[in-house]
């Protein structure tokens, strides 16, 4: 039994990570406590207390998404060339906290676009060589445990931060149904506490690993062919852009996950009990995040996606049938399964695949390409439910078999088409 079989056999622990990996996890963890409570809320602000149309509301989001989106991999790319992950990240954090207490004082939509275009901002300068950071400080083998307790910790936050928005609104409005000012301004306050000490964890908390420690130190094991893959354009290797494709073509029949949330809607499920279905999935995927992550230290990242990615299919197709509002709830949960077998094990194949000086780059490539294709992937769904879903007597079911269809493929081509590891560029 070679070193790497006997390590992986062996397992590993939480207690056995590195500092970075869990600064990193409680930086995210308070980051998603104070966006959560913010930007649910907001939608309904803009809607219900400035007047702002839905196409408005659509624009302000595609907007700032597309812009986080883009900038992830020239933010990756730069942590590469720097050789330091740390000032990006943290410099993408500080950012978006200096953002959101302007959300106390605008009144108009302009105002809030400016707000959640400095935010996405801020994620896209920090996504990629977060990532990388984490990836950089590990053993190959402890890779899908440090990223599923990653996901595990980014997930919790959006569970307190669901629930503290929800105790605000409980507490200052009592019975009344509309969002008002002071209530958001109330919550605005309150989401800048986290973010200050997530910054701060971040700053003092985390460092940066040498080159040479990453190379051929700690993660000598993933990067034996490093030397020569150097040279290689990050695109000519071949299971890194084949699994780029593969991921893209899952993520054109991923749409927005408000698509789920309005197919819940036409089961009668109410206001109420979508809170409690987001709150449900964001338990499940925090709870299996890490110990998923583990298990594809110990059984490979592909055949975690592609069991992720098969439960995607299952739920969508269950979603595609169902008629219940008790069914959207189940099948929501069952999501959550999805998103913790599938997220922190994404994070770590693609360490896997790349050599350690393109790891920014290549976290910034994913992201890229994972939220440029979002846009079309929400705007096919729209036309599925309204158009061709009502021509071919689907309706609302449309986009779900689609995404079902789309899981399946790209399952498959994981499955045929990706190595395990890194390979350098085909001849």
């Amino acid at each position: 039994m070679d070193e790497q079989t006997k390590s992986n056999s062996e397992g590993h622990h939480l207690s056995d990570l590195p500092r970075n990996v869990w600064v990193v996890t409680l930086t995210s963890f308070l980051t998603d406590v104070s966006s959560e409570m913010l930007f649910n809320l907001l939608p309904i602000f803009l809607y219900s207390v400035l007047g702002v149309k839905t196409a408005f509301i659509g624009l302000i989001e595609g907007l700032a998404q597309a812009v986080a989106s883009l900038l992830k991999i020239i933010s990756g790319w730069l942590s590469d060339r720097m050789g330091m992950r740390k000032p990006l990240a943290v410099a993408g954090y500080a950012l978006s906290t200096l953002a959101k207490p302007f959300l106390y004082l605008t009144t108009s939509w302009p105002g809030v676009l400016v707000v959640r275009f400095a935010d996405r901002l801020g994620k896209g300068l920090r996504t990629a060589p977060r990532d990388a950071l984490v990836a950089d400080t590990v053993r190959r083998e402890e890779r899908g445990l440090a990223f599923g307790l990653h996901r595990a910790g980014d997930t919790a936050g959006a569970v307190i931060g669901l629930a503290v928005a929800l105790a605000v609104v409980l507490l200052v409005q009592h019975d009344d149904p509309n969002l008002e000012r002071s209530t958001f301004q109330t919550v605005v306050l309150i989401s800048i506490v986290p973010s200050v000490l997530a910054v701060l964890i971040l700053w003092f908390g985390a460092h940066d690993v040498p080159a040479e420690e990453v190379a051929g130190g700690l993660a000598a094991a993933a990067n034996q062919d490093a030397d020569a893959a150097r040279g290689t354009p990050l695109w000519r290797t071949p299971g890194f852009r084949r699994f780029i494709i593969l991921l893209v073509i899952f993520t054109l029949g991923n749409s927005s996950d408000a698509f789920l949330i309005l197919r819940a809607r036409t089961t009668g499920l109410s206001v109420a009990g979508v809170l409690g279905m987001m709150i449900t999935f964001n338990l499940i995927y925090a709870l299996l995040s890490t110990p998923a992550g583990s298990l594809s230290d110990r059984i490979g990242r592909r055949w975690l996606l592609i069991a992720g990615w098969g439960v995607y299919a299952l739920v969508y197709l269950g979603f595609a049938v169902m008629s219940q509002s008790w069914q959207a709830w189940a099948l929501m949960g069952v999501y959550g399964i999805y998103y913790g077998l599938s997220e922190g094990a994404e994070r770590a194949f693609i360490a896997d695949l790349v050599p350690a000086p393109k790891r920014g780059t290549a976290y910034g490539a994913m992201h890229t390409a994972i939220g440029v294709s979002l846009l079309p992937a929400s705007l096919i769904a729209g036309l599925l439910w309204q158009g061709v879903g009502k021509w071919a007597g689907l309706g609302p079911s449309a986009p779900f078999y689609f995404g079902a269809l789309m899981a399946i493929i790209a399952a498959a081509g994981l499955y045929v088409l990706v190595p395990d590891r890194i390979q350098l560029s085909e001849s």
